[in-house]
Protein backbone atom coordinates (compact mmCIF):
# COMPACT_ATOMS: atom_id res chain seq x y z
CA UNK A 1 0.00 0.00 0.00
CA UNK A 2 1.23 3.64 -1.02
CA UNK A 3 0.80 6.16 1.85
CA UNK A 4 0.90 9.95 0.94
CA UNK A 5 0.20 13.32 3.09
CA UNK A 6 -0.87 15.93 0.67
CA UNK A 7 -0.88 19.52 1.69
CA UNK A 8 -3.79 21.31 -0.65
CA UNK A 9 -3.26 25.22 -1.69
CA UNK A 10 -6.38 27.44 -1.85
CA UNK A 11 -8.74 25.43 0.25
CA UNK A 12 -10.15 25.17 4.05
CA UNK A 13 -8.71 21.69 4.27
CA UNK A 14 -5.05 21.85 5.85
CA UNK A 15 -4.13 17.98 4.98
CA UNK A 16 -4.97 15.20 2.81
CA UNK A 17 -4.16 11.67 3.70
CA UNK A 18 -4.36 9.16 0.81
CA UNK A 19 -3.80 5.35 0.88
CA UNK A 20 -3.75 3.14 -2.90
CA UNK A 21 -3.51 0.03 -3.18
CA UNK A 22 -0.34 -1.60 -4.13
CA UNK A 23 0.11 -1.31 -7.81
CA UNK A 24 -1.71 2.44 -7.51
CA UNK A 25 -4.88 2.57 -9.46
CA UNK A 26 -7.20 2.03 -6.30
CA UNK A 27 -7.70 4.35 -3.67
CA UNK A 28 -7.84 2.42 -0.16
CA UNK A 29 -8.62 5.27 1.62
CA UNK A 30 -8.64 9.10 1.73
CA UNK A 31 -8.99 11.65 4.75
CA UNK A 32 -9.12 15.51 5.34
CA UNK A 33 -8.07 17.31 7.98
CA UNK A 34 -10.02 20.90 8.25
CA UNK A 35 -12.00 21.68 6.01
CA UNK A 36 -16.48 20.62 5.64
CA UNK A 37 -15.83 17.64 8.03
CA UNK A 38 -19.61 16.57 6.54
CA UNK A 39 -18.74 16.82 3.24
CA UNK A 40 -15.33 16.18 3.31
CA UNK A 41 -15.87 12.64 5.41
CA UNK A 42 -18.46 11.90 2.46
CA UNK A 43 -15.80 12.39 -0.20
CA UNK A 44 -13.43 9.85 1.37
CA UNK A 45 -16.45 6.85 1.64
CA UNK A 46 -17.81 7.97 -1.80
CA UNK A 47 -13.70 7.24 -3.02
CA UNK A 48 -12.54 4.16 -1.58
CA UNK A 49 -12.46 1.50 -3.41
CA UNK A 50 -12.71 3.51 -6.71
CA UNK A 51 -10.47 3.68 -9.51
CA UNK A 52 -8.45 7.03 -9.52
CA UNK A 53 -8.42 7.61 -12.41
CA UNK A 54 -12.38 7.55 -12.76
CA UNK A 55 -12.07 9.95 -9.63
CA UNK A 56 -9.47 11.91 -10.88
CA UNK A 57 -11.55 12.21 -13.79
CA UNK A 58 -14.64 12.84 -12.33
CA UNK A 59 -13.35 15.86 -9.98
CA UNK A 60 -10.59 17.06 -11.62
CA UNK A 61 -10.77 20.90 -12.06
CA UNK A 62 -14.26 21.36 -9.08
CA UNK A 63 -14.01 24.37 -7.90
CA UNK A 64 -15.32 26.23 -4.59
CA UNK A 65 -17.07 29.57 -4.63
CA UNK A 66 -14.90 31.86 -6.43
CA UNK A 67 -12.07 29.94 -5.77
CA UNK A 68 -10.06 28.06 -8.66
CA UNK A 69 -9.89 24.96 -6.63
CA UNK A 70 -11.43 22.84 -4.24
CA UNK A 71 -11.10 19.74 -1.63
CA UNK A 72 -11.71 17.68 -4.34
CA UNK A 73 -10.31 18.83 -6.83
CA UNK A 74 -6.77 19.30 -4.51
CA UNK A 75 -7.46 15.26 -3.59
CA UNK A 76 -7.05 14.46 -7.56
CA UNK A 77 -3.67 16.20 -7.13
CA UNK A 78 -2.82 14.37 -4.29
CA UNK A 79 -3.81 10.68 -5.94
CA UNK A 80 -1.50 11.35 -8.83
CA UNK A 81 1.11 12.61 -6.85
CA UNK A 82 0.36 9.15 -4.61
CA UNK A 83 0.32 7.26 -8.09
CA UNK A 84 3.63 9.15 -9.00
CA UNK A 85 5.68 7.42 -6.25
CA UNK A 86 4.11 3.71 -6.95
CA UNK A 87 5.98 4.27 -10.20
CA UNK A 88 9.32 4.80 -8.57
Amino acid sequence: MTKLDFKPRGVCARMIHVELSEDGQTIENVSFEGGCNGNLKAIGKLVAGQPVDRIVEMLEGNTCGPRKTSCADQMTRALREAQGLVAE
